[in-house]
C-alpha cells in the first residue's frame, strides 16, 4: 500500500491545502458547541448578561458592594467604572445615555469603562460574592445558598428602621474584618456557578430599576451569538466543499495515473509475464482494484486530518467543560473500538476472497462469451450457465456475508451513541441539580462526546476499508513489480543498412518454470529475398521459433542474429520495426479498415502502400464490394468480417509496413487453395528483397520455398528444398503423403 501512496507525491501541494482546510473545518465544528452553550447559559438563562460585572449600576448600589471589597479590589472597580450624571456629560451625551438608561434623569450612575478581559475576569471573581452578600442583606438569599440560615444572622439583630449598610460602614475595622472572614468561610461551601447565577439575578434587578430593556439585551445577545455560529458554520461548509472537490480531483487523477502505469507495464510484458496473469485478472486489477484504492484515497484525504483533530480537540474541550463526566466519553470510545476490532477480525479475510472471486467471475464470463459459438454447437449452454452460476453465487454469498456483518455496524454505533447521550443526560441532570454545571455546559459536553465518538468511528471505518484497499494495492503492486524478462540492452547496437538476414545458432529454449526443452540445438539461416518455411507435427516447436525472433521470449541457450547482430543487443523498437508479423490468430482493432492497415507504423503509412498491400493480400475484391471501401468500420475483434477476410487484412497490415522481415505464423490456414496460391504468388513478386518466414501445416503452401525446415519434438530433422526433403527426410515425406498423392508430389 505504501508503494502506491508514493504515487500521490505529485499532489503534495493540494494535499497540504486539504489538510489546512480540514483543520479549519474541524476547528469550526469544535467551536459551535461552545457558542450553543453560551446561547443556553447566557442568552436564555441569564437574559444576555454575560458575567457578574455589570455594565451599569446605580451609585448607591455600587457603594454598598464596595463595602465588602478590600482596597485593591475597590481601586480596580473605581478605575474600571466611570461616574456619569447631568453635570459630567455634554448635552448630546446626556441625551444618548438617558435614552439607554432612563433613571439617569433622577440619579447618578456608574458605567463600565474598560475593555480589558483580564480586569473583567478579575472583577467577576469578587463582585459576584459582594453582590450576593448585598442581595442577602436586602432580600434574603434564594434556596440553596440560604439553606443553613440567612446571611443576616451573621450581622446579629439589626434594629428596625436602621439601614444595615450604614451600620456596617460604622463598624470597627476588626469587627468588620472578622465578619467578612466568617462570610468567606460560608462562601467556600458554595459552587462558583451558583454564586454567579445569583449575582446575575441581582444585576438583572438593577438593570430593570435603571430602565434597561432586558428583553432587548437578551435578544441582541442571542442574535449576535447566533450570527457568529452561522458564519462559523458557513466557513466549515465552504472548507468541506473545497476539500470534497480537491479530494475528488486527486483521487480521480491518482486512479488515472495508476491505470496508465498498469497498462504501460502490461504493454511491456513478454509472453512469459502474461503466463503469470490471466487476462481476466489483469482487467480486474485495472478496473475494480484501482477503484477500491481510489475510494480509499478519497476517504483518506477527507478524514486523515479531520478525524484526529476533531477527536483530540473534542477531548480537550470536553475536559475543559467538565472533567468529572469525562469517563463517559472513554466508555463510548472503548465500546466503538471493541465493535470495530471485532468486525475487522471477522471481515478482513473475506475481502481477499472477494477480489479472487471477482477474477473468477470475469474469467468464466470472458471464456463463455469468447467461446459462445462452440457452446451453442455442442449444446452446453446449461453446463456453462451452471459454471457461471456457481462462480456468481460464491461471489454473491461472500458479498452478502460481508454486507450483513457491516450492516450491523451502524445500528450498533447508534445504540452506543444514544446510550452515551442518555448517560450524559442522567449524570448531567444530577450535576445541574448540585449547581456544579449549567444546562448549556451539559448540552455542549453531549455534542463533544458525539464528536469524539464519531471521530473514532470515522478512523475505524477507514481502518475497515483499508484491508480491502490493501488487498487491491497488493494485486496492483504485483503487476507493477513484475520483473520484465525481455529487457532493453544497456548498450544497444544500431543497424548500418538493415537487410533482414536471420541466423539461429545452436538455439535451445524452454518455457519459464519448465524442465524440458521445447527447442534443442536449432541452427539455420533465413536469407533476404528467400522464403524459409517451417513444418512439423503439432507441438514440434514451429511457432516457438517464430516467437523468438521478435523477442516475445528470449532464448535459453544459443543466439539469434539479425544482420549479424545478436537480437538481445538491439532495441526492441528497432528490432520489431523491421519485422512484419502476422499471428496465428488474426486480430483486428476497432476502427476502419484503413486505420487497421496503417496501424503497423503509427498510422504514418501512405495511401499508395495501403492500396498495394490490399492488392497483394487479395483483399481488394471484398473491400471494393463494401460501400465505404477502406473506410468500412471494423467491429471489436473483427467480428463483422469472415475468418478469411480477417486473415487477409492481417496480412495486408504487415505488408503495408514494408519491413525487412516477414513472419507468417500459419497465416494462410483460413484461405481457400485458389486464394492461397494467388496470395503467395503476389507476395513472391511484391516483396522480392525481403526475408520471409512461414509456418504452415499445408505442404502446397511451402512447396516453392527456397529453404524448408522440418521439426520434430523441438529438433531439426531435415532442411532443404521440397524435392531434397522428399528424398532424404522421412518425416517430411510422411507429412507430404498424408496431404497429397504421389502424382501431385511427382515422386
Amino acid at each position: 500500500m505504501l508503494k502506491l501512496i508514493k504515487e500521490l507525491k505529485p499532489f503534495t501541494v493540494l494535499i497540504l491545502i486539504i489538510v489546512a482546510l480540514l483543520f479549519i473545518q474541524a476547528m469550526a465544528d469544535l467551536a459551535l458547541p461552545d457558542y450553543m452553550s453560551n446561547i443556553v447559559n447566557i442568552g436564555i438563562q441569564q437574559n444576555g448578561i454575560e458575567n457578574a460585572v455589570p455594565k451599569v449600576m446605580k451609585v448607591k448600589d455600587m457603594e454598598k458592594i464596595k463595602l465588602f471589597l478590600n482596597e485593591g479590589k475597590r481601586n480596580l472597580v473605581d478605575n474600571s467604572y466611570r461616574l456619569i450624571d447631568r453635570e459630567s456629560l455634554t448635552e448630546d451625551e446626556y441625551k444618548r445615555y438617558t435614552k439607554i438608561y432612563p433613571s439617569l434623569e433622577k440619579e447618578s450612575l456608574y458605567i463600565l469603562n474598560t475593555d480589558s478581559k483580564e480586569d473583567i475576569h478579575s472583577m467577576n471573581s469578587f463582585l459576584g460574592k459582594a453582590m450576593v452578600i448585598v442581595m442577602g442583606i436586602e432580600n434574603g438569599l434564594p434556596q440553596g445558598i440560604s439553606s443553613e440560615g440567612n446571611l443576616k444572622g451573621i450581622f446579629g439583630n439589626i434594629p428596625e428602621g436602621v439601614d444595615p449598610f450604614t451600620l456596617l460602614e460604622n463598624l470597627p475595622k476588626e469587627q468588620f474584618d472578622a465578619m467578612k472572614n466568617q462570610i468567606d468561610e460560608k462562601f467556600k461551601e458554595l459552587p462558583d456557578i451558583l454564586i454567579t447565577q445569583t449575582a446575575i439575578n441581582y444585576i438583572k434587578t438593577q438593570y430593570e430599576s435603571i430602565g434597561v430593556n432586558i428583553q432587548k439585551t437578551q435578544s441582541n445577545y442571542i442574535l449576535y451569538i447566533g450570527g457568529i455560529m452561522l458564519l462559523i458554520a458557513l466557513l466549515g461548509m465552504v472548507a468541506s466543499i473545497i476539500v470534497g472537490f480537491l479530494s475528488a480531483r486527486i483521487s480521480a487523477a491518482f486512479g488515472r495515473n495508476l491505470r496508465d502505469r498498469v497498462f504501460t507495464k502490461v504493454t511491456d510484458f513478454s509472453n512469459a509475464e502474461f503466463d503469470n496473469f490471466s487476462t481476466a485478472s489483469l482487467i480486474t486489477r485495472s478496473t475494480n482494484d484501482i477503484q477500491q484504492i481510489q475510494m480509499f484515497v478519497i476517504l483518506f484525504l477527507r478524514m486523515v486530518a479531520f478525524a484526529p483533530i476533531l477527536g483530540v480537540g473534542g477531548i480537550i474541550r470536553a475536559l475543559d467543560t467538565n472533567v468529572s463526566m469525562a469517563w463517559m466519553v472513554a466508555v463510548g470510545v472503548v465500546a466503538v473500538l471493541i465493535v470495530v476490532v471485532t468486525l475487522f477480525i471477522v471481515v478482513m479475510p473475506k475481502f481477499k476472497m472477494i477480489q479472487r472471486l471477482v477474477d473468477k467471475v470475469n474469467l468464466v464470463m470472458r471464456e463463455s462469451l469468447s467461446g459462445m459459438l462452440v457452446i451453442r454447437a455442442f449444446n452446453t449452454q446449461k453446463f456453462e450457465e451452471n459454471k457461471f452460476d456457481k462462480a456468481n453465487k460464491d461471489l454473491t454469498n461472500t458479498h452478502l456475508f460481508v454486507t450483513r456483518i457491516m450492516s450491523l455496524m451502524m445500528p450498533t454505533m447508534n445504540i452506543i451513541m444514544n446510550g452515551i447521550i442518555l448517560l450524559i443526560v442522567w449524570v448531567g441532570a444530577h450535576e445541574i441539580d448540585k449547581a456544579t454545571i449549567q444546562v448549556g455546559d451539559m448540552m455542549a459536553f453531549m455534542q463533544y462526546a458525539m464528536q469524539i465518538i464519531m471521530s473514532f468511528l470515522v478512523i475505524s471505518m477507514i481502518s475497515i476499508i483499508l484491508p480491502r484497499a490493501s488487498v487491491s494495492a497488493q494485486r496492483i503492486a504485483e503487476v507493477l513489480d513484475e520483473e520484465i524478462s525481455i529487457k532493453e540492452p544497456e548498450k544497444p547496437k544500431e543497424f548500418n543498412e538493415p537487410k533482414g538476414l536471420i541466423e539461429f545458432k545452436n538455439v535451445s529454449f524452454k518455457y519459464p518454470g519448465a524442465e524440458e526443452y521445447v527447442l534443442k540445438d536449432v541452427s539455420f539461416t533465413a536469407k533476404p529475398g528467400e522464403t524459409t518455411a517451417f513444418i512439423g507435427s503439432t507441438g514440434s516447436g514451429k511457432s516457438t521459433i517464430i516467437n523468438l525472433i521478435p523477442r516475445f521470449y528470449d532464448v535459453t541457450e544459443g543466439e539469434i542474429l539479425f544482420d549479424g547482430i545478436n537480437i538481445k543487443d538491439i532495441k526492441l523498437h528497432d528490432l520489431r520495426e523491421r519485422i512484419g508479423y502476422v499471428p496465428q490468430k488474426s486480430i483486428l482493432f476497432t476502427g476502419t479498415i484503413e486505420s487497421n492497415l496503417k496501424y503497423g507504423k503509427n498510422f504514418e503509412i501512405g495511401d499508395e502502400d495501403v492500396l498495394k498491400a490490399i492488392e497483394i493480400a487479395q483483399a481488394k475484391e471484398f473491400i471494393d464490394n463494401e460501400e465505404k471501401g477502406i473506410s468500412y468500420e471494423i467491429a471489436q475483434g473483427g467480428s463483422n468480417v469472415s475468418g478469411g477476410q480477417k486473415q487477409r487484412l492481417s496480412i495486408a497490415r504487415a505488408l503495408a509496413k514494408r519491413p525487412e522481415v516477414f513472419i507468417f505464423d500459419d497465416s494462410f490456414s483460413a484461405l481457400d487453395f485458389k486464394t492461397d496460391a494467388a496470395l503467395r504468388k503476389a507476395i513472391k513478386e511484391g516483396i522480392k528483397d525481403s526475408t520471409m518466414l512461414i509456418v504452415a501445416q499445408r505442404i502446397n503452401t511451402i512447396m516453392d520455398a527456397e529453404n524448408i525446415v522440418v521439426l520434430d519434438q523441438g529438433r531439426i530433422v531435415g532442411m532443404g528444398t521440397h524435392k531434397e526433403l522428399l528424398d532424404k527426410c522421412t518425416v517430411y515425406k510422411q507429412i507430404a503423403l498424408s496431404q497429397l498423392s504421389e502424382e501431385e508430389l511427382a515422386i
